[in-house]
């Protein structure tokens, strides 16, 4: 009698160690930081948590429970941190491994700042429809019902409920102020040719970034001369200058605004021009000055480049 109760007992600890978490209990356990993502990047949390319960099975996949990644984000070239090899598409394929679950929730944020995801942050934060679309069209996954089962978990969970941005619970609250005072600083690349992006979160404007480690903000409705300088605490002059701006020009939303000097030179050696590109644009893209790259390119100042043109990001254009 007793061998046997012991044998029940190992049984019953061993289903209690291998017992997977339910779909309840992953929301439970990550819509706080889902919250805390929406309110840095305006991602909506309920698509957050769709993409992490489906990606990771609600966290118990292999991926998730050995490399912490929740979204199934893989290497990329770019990629410098930690690796973890499992067949995907392809056989023995990388994907980034993180030193906890909460590092894959930011770096998931960070991944959509990419440019083939700029129009979804068009979209209203309740528009979990047009996300999950979104996210597909964008290239985020291969399988074609994608946002069908993204739709299907926001809904079928009430995930939407988590969609306002004012509901930064105070626990999401404490810790966003905490992320404030350390900055954090992650390097991500880019698989489109664009140059690497390192984000750091900031006292005065919370998505500061740099390119060409050049350190930028990101021009929000309303901004002007005046009010960017005194967030960032320089000169409006200086705006100008880093920029290669006019006096009276008129700020958008979404412009990119460096807060010191751009560099004489990019890391890449060559980009080429798109469609109606400005050398302007691309001297704001890479984090370059205006003068250096008309100098590279032999082009004179005030002239822009043509569809498709090759632009000498690090040494002259040969005559």
């Amino acid at each position: 009698m007793k061998i046997n109760l012991l044998i029940v007992l190992i049984t019953l600890s061993i289903n209690g160690l291998t017992q997977k978490q339910t779909t309840k209990q992953y929301i439970e356990k990550w819509k706080n930081e889902a919250i805390t993502q929406m309110n840095l990047h305006k991602i909506p949390a309920s698509i957050t948590l769709a993409q992490g319960i489906l990606e990771s099975g609600n966290g118990n996949s292999k991926l998730a429970s050995k490399a912490n990644n929740h979204f199934g984000i893989k290497c990329h070239k770019s990629w410098t941190g930690k690796t973890f090899y499992q067949d995907d598409d392809e056989k023995d394929e990388c994907f980034r491994k993180y030193n906890n679950a909460k590092e894959s929730f930011k770096d998931h944020s960070l991944f959509l700042q990419k440019n083939r995801y700029k129009g979804l942050f068009e979209l209203k934060i309740t528009d979990y429809k047009g996300w999950a679309k979104g996210l597909k069209k964008a290239g985020y996954a291969t399988n074609p019902k994608y946002p069908k089962l993204l739709i299907s978990l926001v809904e079928r969970y009430n995930l939407s409920q988590y969609d306002t941005p004012e509901d930064l619970i105070a626990a999401n609250l404490e810790e966003k102020k905490k992320e404030e005072k350390t900055p954090i600083v992650i390097k991500e690349g880019k698989s489109d040719n664009s140059p690497t992006e390192t984000i750091v979160y900031s006292l005065k404007r919370k998505n500061g970034k740099t390119a060409n480690k050049v350190p930028f903000v990101v021009t929000r409705k309303g901004d002007s001369y005046a009010k960017l300088a005194k967030d960032l605490q320089i000169r409006e002059w200086q705006i100008r200058k880093y920029n290669d701006l006019m006096e009276k020009h008129t700020f958008s939303e979404g412009e990119r605004v460096f807060t010191k000097p751009k560099r004489c030179r990019a890391k890449e050696k060559y980009h080429y021009a798109k469609k109606g590109e400005t050398f302007r644009d691309i001297s704001q893209l890479y984090g370059v000055k205006l003068k250096k790259l008309y100098r590279k390119n032999r082009m004179e100042k005030g002239t822009n480049p043509k569809t498709g043109q090759k632009i000498y990001l690090r040494k002259r254009k040969k005559k």
